[in-house]
């Protein structure tokens, strides 16, 4: 082990707080504080931590950058260390029976093995000699979870159905029943193995090794797996809800062979990780979110964060540490049932003010005509128009909810949503300009003129008018795209599901590297080298023209849009009224007087931002503020 980087000296009352929580401790006082970060912690707010292991007084913590830190707790003096790694590549998860018998998995297939002296590449990560990048080949297959059994068996679970099985010597794929991307596994006491990952998708392994699909009619994206029993499953995950208007968690129980989704009064972010504790369950999530269930209540604990939790590291204890986002690590004293949520902050005075609203449907989108005229759209048909400094309703292009408008000028205006369907509105009446005939929802529209607008959506759908009709470009993707922006035919982005970024060169879509895993929702740039996209737990990264990088937003709250102009700066909006506004190349959070999600927003060339969303809602920031 070397150590690379250091937090700072070693002071020894830190050092004597974090052994007590792995050796127990001997105080006999419960303590009533909220979780907060452990001190001397060598991360930083660039390094996302994965996963983490407990195990013979130590604690190793793997994540972004092939990040592997340690935490000796025999050796005196001995603080939190980086430990050499030899991969640069993201680990996601970290499980082994003994500390000189650690195995870590992540991004393209990496499987390192530590003997209790070294880590050392097992597999994955196989370069291409001629182009030299990574080979498009099975053994490259990003894996994000590992499990193992007392008899030093392990399965690593991935993306596309991918499961491998470790027989103490040697790795194994084994035939997988499904293609969709897994995302958990976990081996039950009495021997059986499960799986779980998008789609609704659980997987059982029975005695002779065999993998089935169970029956499950949820269609939850599932990111954690708890087995309580060889038969009783507790996951964790979450989807988009069209009809909640965002991205929610979902816990989900499976006991004698059903499948029942529990539900409770509060909404809950993107569930990460699931792990017994104190006589129940841990639960952690995007945003910070922390809960605790037992008996089928549910209480969410103060984390005094605003970070995504990747996972839950069991001490010996029975206490536990939270790692995630930015370098987080953190922990809670006893008698942490009583560090509940704290209330919600007062708003404070505003620049945005509420305009009239002549409808309560959900609004969708947003866009600012070249005239200058803006358009609003959404549930129901729903189109409105700016006009003055009142909104109006035009009519109706069809009882279906229209999710994206955009004017190409001399060409119309254009709106689109659901069922594929593209309608086209000449001043007076709507009519049908294109129909798909699939069930497959219009997100974003996008163009440079009358001639060339794009249409991007549901399962990868993008589309492209060029003055004569509309015809589908091959996307290479499956998933969802929320957002497009283009600054010409040949530089345009597209943003989707798990961080997906696809751009377009005038000739064909390829993916575009991001580094998250977060639903992106928005993009939006003034130049090739200064773009920024926003999603999913307050997700924001930047395009330098060289490379994406995440920024630290400490949010709560998913951004669903961002915008800007000249004249009114740029601005990004979400869920419970949130607004950000970049000012000397920082953002900063601004209130809107509003507690109502906000779902797109437009500066417009005149210097006002507007934005809209649920029940109608309808905001302006005054271009004088």
């Amino acid at each position: 082990m070397t150590q690379t980087r250091h937090a700072g000296p070693p002071q020894a009352d830190r050092r004597r707080f974090f052994r007590q929580l792995l050796d127990g401790g001997k105080s006999s006082t419960p303590q009533r504080t909220p979780w907060r970060r452990v001190p001397e912690v060598g991360a930083g707010d660039g390094d996302v931590l994965w996963s983490g292991l407990a195990i013979d007084g130590e604690v190793f913590v793997v994540g972004d950058e092939g990040m592997v830190l340690h935490f000796d707790g025999h050796t005196e003096g001995q603080a939190w260390t980086h430990m050499t790694s030899p991969t640069r590549l993201p680990l996601h998860d970290l499980w082994g029976p003994s500390r000189d018998n650690l195995i870590a998995v992540g991004w393209m297939g990496t499987v390192l093995h530590f003997d209790g002296s070294a880590w050392q590449s097992v597999r994955g990560g196989v370069i291409d000699e001629a182009s030299g990048r990574f080979a498009p080949c099975l053994e490259n297959t990003p894996l994000f979870a590992i499990d193992g059994n007392a008899r030093g068996e392990a399965w690593a679970v991935g993306d596309d159905g991918v499961i491998l099985h470790f027989d103490g010597a040697r790795w194994q794929a084994e035939e997988s029943p499904t293609q969709v991307n897994l995302r958990a596994v976990a081996c039950a006491p009495g021997g059986s193995v499960y799986a779980a990952g998008g789609e609704g998708t659980v997987l059982h392994r029975d005695g002779d090794g065999r993998w089935t699909r169970l029956p499950c009619p949820l269609g939850s994206g599932f990111h954690a797996l708890l087995a309580v029993d060889d038969d009783e499953l507790l996951l964790g995950g979450g989807r988009y809800f069209v009809d909640q208007g965002g991205f929610r968690g979902e816990l989900v129980r499976y006991r004698q062979g059903e499948f029942q989704a529990l539900t409770f009064s509060t909404p809950m972010p993107r569930l990460r990780a699931l792990k017994a504790y104190k006589d129940g369950t841990l639960i952690v999530g995007d945003q910070g979110h922390l809960y605790y269930l037992q008996d089928l209540r549910l209480d969410r604990l103060e984390s005094n964060s605003l970070h995504d939790l990747m996972d839950i590291v069991p001490l010996p204890t029975g206490e536990a540490l939270a790692v995630g986002d930015f370098g987080t690590i953190m922990t809670a004293a006893p008698d942490f049932t009583e560090a509940l949520a704290p209330p919600p902050a007062a708003v404070h005075p505003t620049a945005w003010e509420a305009m009239a609203s002549p409808t309560d449907r959900q609004l969708w989108g947003l866009w600012e005509a070249p005239d200058g005229r803006c358009y609003a759209c959404g549930e129901a048909g729903t189109v409105l128009r700016l006009d003055g400094d009142s909104w109006e309703i035009l009519p109706a292009p069809s009882e279906l909810a229209v999710h994206c408008a955009w004017d190409a000028g001399h060409g119309g205006l254009f709106a689109a949503g659901q069922l594929g369907r593209i309608y086209r509105f000449d001043g007076e009446r709507w009519q049908l300009h294109f129909d798909l005939h699939l069930d497959l929802t219009i997100l974003a529209m996008w163009g440079t003129g009358p001639d060339s607008i794009y249409a991007v959506g549901d399962e990868g759908l993008v589309l492209h008018f060029d003055g004569l009709g509309w015809r589908r470009m091959p996307s290479g993707t499956s998933s969802a795209l929320y957002g497009l922006w283009g600054l010409d035919d040949e530089h345009l982005l597209a943003v989707g599901d798990f961080g997906l970024v696809l751009r377009y060169n005038g000739r064909e879509w390829a993916e575009f590297k991001v580094g998250t895993e977060s639903f992106l929702y928005g993009v939006w740039g003034q130049a090739l080298d200064d773009i920024y996209a926003v999603g999913l737990s307050g997700a924001l990264a930047h395009f330098n023209g060289q490379r994406w990088q995440l920024m630290p937003t400490r949010l709560r709250d998913d951004l669903m849009s961002l915008s800007g102009s000249t004249a009114a700066g740029v601005s990004a909006v979400g869920t419970r009224g949130r607004a950000l506004r970049l000012t000397d190349g920082q953002w900063l959070g601004e209130d809107t007087g509003t507690e109502a999600g906000l779902r797109a927003v437009c500066a417009t060339r005149g210097g006002a931002t507007y934005a809209v969303g649920d029940r109608g809602t309808i905001m302006r920031r005054r271009p004088d503020a």
